[in-house]
């Protein structure tokens, strides 16, 4: 699967929003220690007085990522493979196509240097887009190389935001985190009802649900009453 089909699958704009949340929130209850979370969502990225911005980001720790903006025009997202053969580090180059498209409203995204490497070189093997005014996301025209449809990594990347559902989240983090979850309790969050005490000691019992409070805030996840 390429991101021609990640195009075709990725929820809409407000749908992705909330599962990025809720994915960001859950990793947070089950990994106290933000760097070793693949999940994050930041709801206050832009600086005081800018366009307000916010950001999912996956990390797994070996080089892959995907950062995704969200801002009033639109979402830009992309993504990058470290071993795929549409790296820049390949050929010292970008993959024709991957960037070429972006429209001028998502442009500073593209040069963002937090998505980059310490030369200013984008670090993206797959990317896209969708403007509040489109009707579904697109992608640049990209000639895809020989070792095929999966080499700029989108499939793997993009994987838990195309399933969507918190089943897929869930066998996910069993096999991640080497633990045994409550599915009700998985499907508490991807609801994004109000965290309860009961809730977080089902997911995990060694932390408390004032433990959460700086998560809740970063993650714009909703609070109780």
């Amino acid at each position: 699967m390429s991101v021609y089909d990640v195009a075709r699958h990725m929820p809409g704009i407000s749908a992705l929003s909330d599962l990025c949340r809720a994915m960001a929130m859950l990793d947070a209850i089950l990994c106290r220690e933000w760097a070793d979370r693949w999940h994050s969502y930041d709801a206050q990225w832009s600086a005081s007085g800018e366009q307000p911005l916010e950001v999912a980001s996956m990390r797994n720790g070996s080089g892959d990522e995907y950062s995704i903006v969200f801002s009033p025009d639109g979402v830009y997202a992309r993504g990058f493979d470290h071993e795929s053969p549409m790296s820049p580090y390949v050929d010292d180059v970008l993959w024709p196509g991957v960037l070429d498209d972006v429209p001028a409203v998502f442009q500073r995204f593209v040069e963002e240097p937090s998505f980059g490497d310490e030369s200013g070189v984008p670090l993206v093997t797959a990317c896209l887009w969708r403007e509040t005014s489109d009707s579904a996301w697109r992608t640049g025209d990209i000639d895809l190389p020989e070792e095929g449809e999966g080499a700029d990594g989108a499939d793997y990347l993009f994987q838990l935001l195309v399933a969507g559902t918190p089943e897929a989240y869930l066998e996910w983090a069993e096999d991640y985190y080497e633990i045994t979850l409550d599915p009700a309790a998985v499907r508490h969050v991807y609801d994004l009802r109000p965290l309860t005490a009961d809730v977080v000691a089902a997911l995990n019992p060694e932390i408390a649900l004032d433990d959460l409070a700086d998560d809740v805030k970063e993650t714009g996840y909703p609070a109780g009453p």
